[in-house]
């Protein structure tokens, strides 16, 4: 009995060391990434683990409790560090792919739940494409393409939905670095930002109604959008 309780554990403890082992190995990776793009993180880092670790060492030893608060303070930089090696990873991987067809498509996959995400929806042969999301402030036109061929793409989509959809807010985004366009890292923190304008209910039905757009259309050549690896490590890291 003894050893079936071993061998149990044993084959337990196996999946835990291989998970352990796959995020080390996707931070190695996402910090070698993110280096390539950005050849000061290791100096962010470093000053936000050390700057809080010294400074509350300091007080600690002023009021005599210097091992409390240097954990405290090895702590504080350990989640500063985290907070900023997130931040330049992800404005790194971003860097790396704007530009690129199917660019912003890889940014609304970070969208969390609640939005309901449909990859290109229109597409020309210069790969402009139109993205379409669907959540609580109504429905989100994101395209993507050159400012004098995407603006009437824009337009023929929003048409569409506007068939199907006429009481929905439309709202229409262009992702880039141009002026009036939306930068790929801000792209989904300035859709969630926007004001709700429909309840989950509504949302469920709108999407029931724009499925017909799409079996009305038929399939679209979608290419296939680069996805920055920091956002699919940091997926892989929450769960």
């Amino acid at each position: 009995m003894a050893r079936t309780k071993t061998s149990t554990d044993g084959a337990s403890d196996k999946p835990r060391k291989t998970s352990k082992t796959h995020k080390i190995r996707q931070i190695r990776d996402a910090y070698s990434m993110t280096r390539k793009a950005d050849s000061t993180i290791g100096l962010w880092l470093l000053g936000a683990l050390l700057l809080p670790f010294g400074l509350l060492l300091a007080i600690g030893f002023l009021v005599d409790h210097p091992i409390l608060l240097g954990l405290l303070g090895f702590l504080a930089g350990l989640t500063l560090a985290t907070i900023i090696f997130g931040r330049r990873a992800e404005r790194a991987a971003f860097t790396q792919i704007e530009g690129q067809p199917g660019a912003a498509a890889a940014s609304l996959k970070l969208l969390r739940r609640g939005w309901t995400v449909t990859q290109t929806v229109a597409v020309t042969k210069n790969s402009d494409l139109v993205h379409r999301v669907v959540g609580r402030p109504g429905v989100i036109l994101v395209g993507e393409g050159a400012p004098s061929r995407i603006g009437n793409l824009m337009l023929q989509e929003k048409r569409r939905v506007a068939r199907v959809a006429p009481d929905v807010p439309i709202h229409e985004l262009v992702a880039g670095s141009g002026e009036g366009q939306v930068p790929l890292r801000k792209l989904t923190r300035k859709i969630m930002r926007m004001p709700k304008s429909l309840t989950p209910k509504q949302v469920t039905e709108l999407n029931y109604r724009l499925k017909a757009i799409g079996v009305q259309q038929g399939p679209l050549p979608i290419p296939k959008g680069p996805m920055p690896r920091s956002a699919r490590q940091d997926k892989g890291m929450r769960g």
